[in-house]
């Protein structure tokens, strides 16, 4: 399968491209800086800079790889989560959910591409009774930095899920750590960034459309759905060969 993967060099996007190639995929990763494409173009996907929030050259983009699916791991949060730079990251990054996934779902459209699977996150849940499975509300009501965060996943997920004739898969992950992540342990509900990646190649295979709760185990957050639909894998990591192997043969479609 030929995928577009945008974010290709983000935290969960530099695992992804090495499990999805492993997997049998094609991979052409995106990525706004030209000084970045070796590295992709190294590790074995053919690497297109590109912006998305030009929405032409995007779509000239697409149109050039005509993909069988467009996965997105776009983020534009400040290295590290530097603390001091987070609340404008948060804004940039709601920007991103929003105008970016319009602009994908758009280059879909257009070339005919008929999966987009995106990233979301796991710890917007409106407050009640705990854990949060995937059908429970999100917290629109919330307030301050938080509210700018909900705000850009319900457009997020709004568009790749109500977006005929595309079918939409949102992968809602837990607070990622991990390699490239800027933290080696994260509050619950947490996800190492490995499991994260390897979560999305299970998905290129498996996933029917809608929406799945991605974390460890813990009282916040349901994960069944995608254990029993995935065969998720909370504690998989790219070092443990024999998991990878296993777990690539699964995942890669008939």
């Amino acid at each position: 399968m030929k995928i577009f993967l945008a974010g290709a060099t983000g935290a969960i996007g530099r695992p992804l491209v090495k499990l999805m190639l492993e997997a049998g995929h094609q991979v052409v990763g995106t990525t706004r800086s030209p000084r970045k494409t070796e590295a992709l173009r190294a590790a074995g996907a053919e690497p297109v800079v590109v912006d998305v929030f030009d929405a032409a050259a995007l779509s000239h983009a697409v149109g050039d790889a005509l993909p069988d699916m467009i996965v997105s791991q776009l983020t534009d949060l400040p290295p590290g989560l530097d603390p001091s730079k987070m609340e404008e990251g948060t804004q940039r990054n709601a920007r991103i959910r929003r105008e970016g996934t319009r602009n994908l779902v758009a280059a879909a459209r257009q070339a005919g591409v008929p999966r987009i699977i995106a990233q979301s996150i796991a710890w917007m849940y409106a407050p009640g009774a705990e854990p949060h499975g995937e059908d429970d509300p999100l917290d629109v009501n919330a307030e301050g930095t938080r509210a700018i965060s909900v705000a850009g996943i319900v457009d997020l997920e709004r568009q790749v899920l109500s977006s005929p004739p595309i079918e939409g898969v949102v992968l809602r992950y837990g607070h990622l750590y991990g390699p490239n992540t800027g933290a080696d342990t994260a509050a619950a509900p947490a996800i190492h960034v490995d499991a994260a990646a390897e979560a999305c190649v299970l998905a290129i295979g498996k996933a029917r459309p809608g929406v799945y709760n991605l974390a460890e185990p813990s009282a916040y957050l349901a994960t069944e759905k995608a254990q029993r639909e995935l065969r998720f894998d909370p504690g998989f990591r790219l070092t443990d060969n024999h998991e990878r192997e296993q777990r690539i043969r699964t995942a890669t479609p008939a």
